[in-house]
C-alpha cells in the first residue's frame, strides 16, 4: 500500500515539482548519514562532485532515534577516524558488565568468566544514539549533504523499466478525509540515479520494496522485538558511569523471548529499557506493563529510589539476523541499516552495523556513478558485505535469536554451546520457522494477566509516558494507522484474541470502546503514535498498515 496522491488531486494541483540528485537517502539515522558522509568523502578524495540529499521524517535529526544504547565504535572509526577530536558524543566508556537471571524476588549474577563475548563490552561506549546522530548530521552538512528534516518519503517512484527512480514526499495540509485545506502543499518528487532506503526497522517503503522485488525469497521469515525505554536522572550515590546491566527471566515467563538493559550514562543519568520478542503467543501479554513490572524488582528498583523520569519512547527492533536478511539491492537502489535488518541481536547492538552497511552501499553507489551508470543494481554492495567484518560478526551471531526462541532455559544452554564452546562457528544453523504475527494464539487458551496499577513514582501509565515522548500529530490530518478491512478489529481480533492491539501498542493508540448499541468498536488515537511500528508487525491478520503521517509528526526524543 502506498500513500500516493489521488488522480483528481494531481490533476488539480500537479504536476509535482522535481529535484534531481545523484543519490537520495531516505532516513537520517546512523545508516543514512554514514552513507551520505562516505559518498561525499569519496568525491572529495577524487576531486569531483556528487550531489546527495537526505529526507528525514522527524522534525529534526535525532527526533525519532531511539536505542539503548551501548555503541561499538568500530564502524565510526572507519568512517571518521578522528571522531574523538571532532567531539563525537561518545563520552562514557563501559566500565563494568553485569548479567542477572531474575526470579520474582531474587537475582543470580552470572560470573564474568562465564559471559559469552557478545555480552562483554570492553572498548564500547554508553551513548545517546539521538545525540550521536545529531553530531553525524553536522559532519554531513559540513561536507555539503543537503538534509531535509520534516519531509517523510511517502511514495516510491519508478522508471518505465521498473527500476527505482526516486521518492515523493507526502502532502502537507490535508484534512482527516483527505481533502486539501487552505494550508495545502503538494508533495515534491526527488529523482536520483540511486536511492538508498534507511528508514529503520519495518520501514514503510522498505517493506514495499521487499514485496515488489521479492527480496525475501529464500530467506527465513523476519522476526522482530519491541524495545521500550525510559531515561532517568538518579541519585549520584547509586550512579556508576559506564555500568552496563542486562537481565533475563522475570517478569516474562520462560517461554517468551525478552530481557532488559540498564545503562549508566554521564550526568547521573541511566537509560533503562525492556525488550520483548514479538513472536510471543499470549494475547493478554503487554510489553509495556512487563517493563513497568521489571522496574519493581529488588535488584533494579534500588537505582530509582528518589529518581526522576526524564523521557520515554518505544521502537521495533529487526532481530532476525543473517538468516532473515533480504536481498539488499534492486534496480536503482538498496536497503541499508535496520531497513534491511543488520542488527546483531546477540550483542544488542545495531548502530555500528548500520554505519558499516551505509558505508558499503555508498562505496558501491559511488563506484557506479563514477562509471556513469544509473538505476542498475548495486551488486558490489552485496559482494562487499559478504567479505566484510560485519558479515563475519552476523554469521557468528546467527544462532542466538532462534536458540532463545526455544525458551529461556533451553535457549541459554544452546547459546552457551554456540557462543562459548564453538565461538559462533558451530557446524549448524538454526532457523526461524514463522513470522511473528502468526504466533499469537486464541485468548481462550490463556488467562488474563493481572498487572498492578502504576504508582506514579516508579511505574506509570501509558498516557503520562507518551507525554514525556513529546509526541505530536495534527489531529486533523488523515489517520496514518490504516486498516485494510475496518471490520477485522472487532470481528476477528477482539472476538478471537481479546483485542491484542490495545496491549501490544506502547502508546495507547488502540482502544476498544462501547458503542451506543452496546457493542464495541476500535478507536485509533493516532495522535499518540510514537512510530514504533509494532502494530504493523504484530497484528495477527496483518490488517493494520502504518503509513507516513504529515511531515515532522511523531515523537521528539531528547537524549534518547
Amino acid at each position: 500500500m502506498t500513500q500516493s496522491l489521488g488522480q483528481d488531486i494531481l490533476e488539480q494541483y500537479g504536476p509535482r515539482d522535481a529535484m534531481e540528485y545523484d543519490v537520495v537517502i531516505v532516513g537520517g539515522g546512523p545508516a543514512g548519514l554514514a552513507a551520505a558522509i562516505r559518498l561525499k568523502q569519496q568525491a572529495a578524495e577524487r576531486g569531483n562532485e556528487v550531489s546527495v540529499c537526505i529526507l528525514e521524517k522527524g522534525g529534526e535529526l535525532g527526533a525519532h532515534i531511539l536505542s539503548g544504547a551501548v555503541m561499538d565504535p568500530i564502524a565510526l572509526s572507519e568512517l571518521i577516524p578522528e571522531w574523538k577530536e571532532r567531539g563525537a558524543p561518545l563520552n562514557t566508556p563501559v566500565t563494568e558488565d553485569r548479567f542477572y537471571f531474575l526470579t520474582q524476588s531474587t537475582s543470580y549474577k552470572t560470573p564474568h568468566w562465564m559471559l559469552p563475548d557478545c555480552f562483554r563490552n570492553e572498548g564500547n561506549y554508553v551513548v545517546s544514539l539521538g545525540n550521536v546522530v545529531r553530531w553525524l548530521g553536522t559532519q554531513a552538512e559540513e561536507l555539503g549533504v543537503e538534509i531535509f528534516p520534516g519531509f517523510p518519503a511517502a511514495e516510491i517512484l519508478y522508471n518505465d523499466d521498473g527500476s527505482v527512480k526516486g521518492v515523493a514526499t507526502g502532502n502537507m495540509g490535508v484534512d482527516r478525509e483527505g481533502n486539501p485545506t487552505d494550508a495545502f502543499q503538494l508533495g515534491m518528487e526527488l529523482h536520483a540515479k540511486y536511492t538508498l532506503f534507511a528508514e529503520g526497522s519495518r520501514g514503510h517503503l522498505g517493506r514495499q520494496l521487499i514485496e515488489k522485488f521479492s527480496l525475501d525469497q529464500g530467506t527465513d521469515p523476519q522476526t522482530y522485538a519491541i524495545g521500550i525505554k525510559e531515561l532517568w536522572e538518579i541519585d549520584p550515590a547509586v550512579h556508576q558511569p559506564g555500568l552496563v546491566i542486562h537481565t533475563a527471566g522475570w517478569p516474562l515467563d520462560s517461554a517468551t523471548y525478552g530481557g532488559s538493559f540498564l545503562y549508566h550514562l554521564e550526568n547521573n543519568q541511566v537509560a533503562v529499557g525492556y525488550v520483548v520478542g514479538l513472536a510471543y503467543e499470549n494475547p493478554y501479554l503487554s510489553p509495556y506493563e512487563e517493563f513497568q513490572r521489571y522496574k519493581t524488582h529488588p535488584t533494579i528498583r534500588k537505582f530509582f529510589e528518589g529518581a526522576k523520569r526524564l523521557s520515554y519512547g518505544a521502537r521495533a527492533i529487526t532481530a532476525g539476523g543473517l538468516q532473515s536478511l533480504p536481498k539488499l539491492t534492486f534496480s536503482g537502489g538498496a536497503l541499508i541499516g535496520c531497513d534491511a535488518g543488520f542488527l546483531n541481536a546477540s550483542r544488542i547492538k545495531g548502530s555500528h552495523a548500520a554505519i558499516k552497511s551505509g558505508m558499503l552501499a555508498a562505496e558501491a553507489a559511488y563506484e557506479a556513478l563514477n562509471a556513469s551508470r544509473q538505476h542498475d543494481e548495486l551488486t558490489s554492495y552485496t559482494e562487499a558485505f559478504k567479505k566484510s567484518w560485519l558479515h563475519d560478526e552476523l554469521y557468528k551471531a546467527r544462532n542466538f535469536k532462534p536458540a532463545m526462541g526455544k525458551g529461556l532455559f533451553t535457549g541459554t544452554v544452546l547459546v552457551g554451546i554456540d557462543q562459548v564452546i564453538f565461538k559462533g562457528k558451530a557446524p549448524w544453523t538454526l532457523h526461524h520457522s514463522q513470522p511473528d504475527h502468526t504466533c499469537l494464539k486464541p485468548a481462550s487458551d490463556f488467562q488474563p494477566i493481572q498487572y498492578p496499577k502504576p504508582d506514579g513514582k516508579l511505574t506509570f501509565d501509558r498516557l503520562s509516558s507518551v507525554f514525556l515522548s513529546n509526541t505530536n500529530h495534527s489531529e486533523d490530518q488523515p489517520v496514518h494507522l490504516t486498516l485494510k478491512d475496518p471490520s477485522v478489529p472487532v470481528n476477528v481480533n477482539l472476538a478471537r484474541y481479546a483485542g491484542p492491539e490495545s496491549r501490544y501498542c506502547p502508546a495507547g493508540v488502540y482502544e476498544f470502546v462501547k458503542t451506543e448499541e452496546g457493542g464495541e468498536r476500535l478507536q485509533i488515537n493516532a495522535q499518540n503514535c510514537v512510530h514504533c511500528k509494532t502494530c504493523d508487525i504484530k497484528d495477527p491478520t496483518q490488517n493494520i498498515v502504518w503509513v507516513t503521517p504529515e511531515g515532522g509528526g511523531g515523537p521528539n526524543y531528547p537524549n534518547m
